[in-house]
């Protein structure tokens, strides 16, 4: 995902430049693929390589294609002591990709980039949960009558936050400072307070995510919509309406190829 954000944001990127980047992992490729042929691509089951699936999706849609394909397979299995099935997970991360991203128009903010971020924001979740699964060691799972969020179940039983081991991963995996940041921050954005645009670009993508009866059981009261993040971004009114409803438009018709 940084690799491919990195070509589309240079201006004498090729085609074939970024398909090679997609062909670097075969799963994602075969699902790039598949996913070209869908109706909602203009597809007609002709598409047989990555090369041809690039040319016929475009620059503008290619990264939410791949995207929708990471998380997919990213997300391969329920998330043991948070209690979240995968599928829930994929199409909450999926969601909240798209909010960022479409928030992003509206902002300074790279649209590409907030895009990944959104999608990429829970990774440090699929960890400790993989924790859980090879013997990490926890007295109980994750329930909202006795925690309030996952943040507090996670620094009890492990000692640190979900976001934080995201942040250890995306600067592992060279990822932008800035990006990092706004992860490790986008749970405790300081409404009153708010001076990364970035980390409030996220938390109002997850109030769009939550509005779509999406969100996650313990990051509910973490998303916060008001007039003073939206501040932080420049974005009025009118414009976080039009946002939520072209994020859940384009959600719904990268589900639709998924599928």
């Amino acid at each position: 995902m940084a690799g491919l954000c990195e070509l589309l944001q240079e201006v004498n990127a090729e085609m074939g430049q970024i398909a090679d980047q997609i062909s670097i992992d075969p799963a994602l490729s075969s699902r790039v693929v598949r996913m070209s042929n869908s109706v909602v691509f203009g597809g007609g089951g002709n598409i047989g390589s990555v090369d041809e699936a690039v040319g016929r999706v475009g620059f503008s849609e290619i990264l939410g294609l791949v995207g929708a394909a990471t998380v997919t397979t990213m997300v391969d299995r329920n998330l043991a002591g948070y209690g979240i099935p995968a599928e829930r997970l994929r199409r909450s991360l999926l969601l909240h990709a798209i909010a960022s991203e479409t928030l992003a128009r509206f902002s300074s903010i790279d649209p590409r980039t907030a895009y990944t971020a959104g999608l990429l924001r829970a990774i440090g979740m699929m960890v400790i949960a993989r924790i859980v699964v090879t013997g990490g060691g926890f007295e109980s799972a994750y329930h909202p009558s006795r925690y309030s969020s996952y943040a507090e179940w996670e620094g009890e039983h492990f000692g640190v936050a979900g976001t934080e081991v995201t942040a250890m991963i995306l600067t592992e995996w060279r990822f932008p400072p800035g990006v990092v940041k706004a992860i490790r921050e986008h749970l405790l954005v300081d409404v009153a307070g708010c001076q990364d645009p970035f980390a409030c670009l996220l938390n109002l993508a997850g109030a769009i995510v939550a509005e779509a009866g999406l969100a996650l059981e313990g990051e509910e009261n973490c998303w916060v919509q008001t007039s003073a993040t939206r501040a932080v971004l420049g974005i009025d009114d009118d414009q976080w309406r039009e946002a939520g409803l072209q994020a859940r438009a384009s959600f719904d018709r990268i589900v639709t190829a998924l599928c």
